[in-house]
């Protein structure tokens, strides 16, 4: 059996991300975890506060939070999910076609952030890092896919002396299975933010969140985080 190694963890403090962190931890035995987050301008920043809990939590070796709010500038008219872009809708009021790329799809933001973390992974002698993407139940994101995975580890095997690999263990499974898998792995979703709107309790009704509650109800759990009404 291989030694686990180092690891490169995207942990935005969401769900999915740290049900994630927590596998590569536990599962996965990877020593020296370096969890990387994000501040790209998204309205739900409470998240990176989620984001070192859990990796207080998980005893991470380091946690950087990454200032790129310039990013938010780019892509603001692009993306209901950044500070001062178009509201964010309710799942229900989505069209069948928009639930394919929904206004919440953030253009090229996974691609960018696995980008610098395949930059912060090469000049720490790292080979492996880890995102959650997801098959999401309700609606779909081309960068959350296992295409998407193939193709980005086909570009950094270009790399000639230091290549790196994205792992995506999640990629097949829904909401449902990554909650059933971080209960079992002992999770504190309370320490966990979905609610794209990002106000002090989640709103229960945009997509994330919808997603989120049939989730928890699928495995007969209660989401520990509060909801508005």
């Amino acid at each position: 059996m291989p030694t686990p190694q180092p690891a490169v963890v995207l942990l935005s403090g969401g769900l999915d991300s740290s049900v994630l962190l927590h596998h590569v931890a536990k599962e996965l035995h990877c020593p020296a975890i370096h969890a990387l987050s994000f501040n790209y301008g998204q309205r739900h920043g409470r998240e990176l506060v989620c984001a070192a809990a859990q990796s207080r939590i998980v005893g991470t070796k380091a946690h950087r939070v990454m200032d790129i709010t310039f990013m938010g500038t780019l892509i603001q008219a692009g993306s209901a999910l950044i500070q001062g872009g178009a509201e964010v809708p309710d799942l229900d009021a989505l069209t069948t076609e928009e639930l394919t790329q929904p206004p919440t799809y953030v253009p090229n933001r996974n691609m960018m952030l696995l980008s610098m973390a395949a930059a912060y992974a090469e000049a720490h002698g790292i080979t492996d890092i880890y995102y959650g993407a997801q098959a999401q139940d309700e609606y779909g994101y081309w960068d959350c896919t296992r295409e998407f995975l193939e193709r980005i580890n086909a570009v950094l095997a270009l790399n000639r002396k230091a290549p790196v690999t994205v792992h995506a263990p999640f990629v097949g499974y829904s909401k449902e299975d990554t909650v059933r898998i971080g209960i079992m792995l002992g999770v504190d979703f309370s320490q966990t933010w979905s609610c794209y709107r990002g106000g002090e309790e989640a709103c229960g009704t945009c997509p994330t969140c919808v997603e989120r509650l049939n989730a928890f109800a699928a495995n007969h759990r209660e989401d520990p985080i509060g909801y508005a009404g």
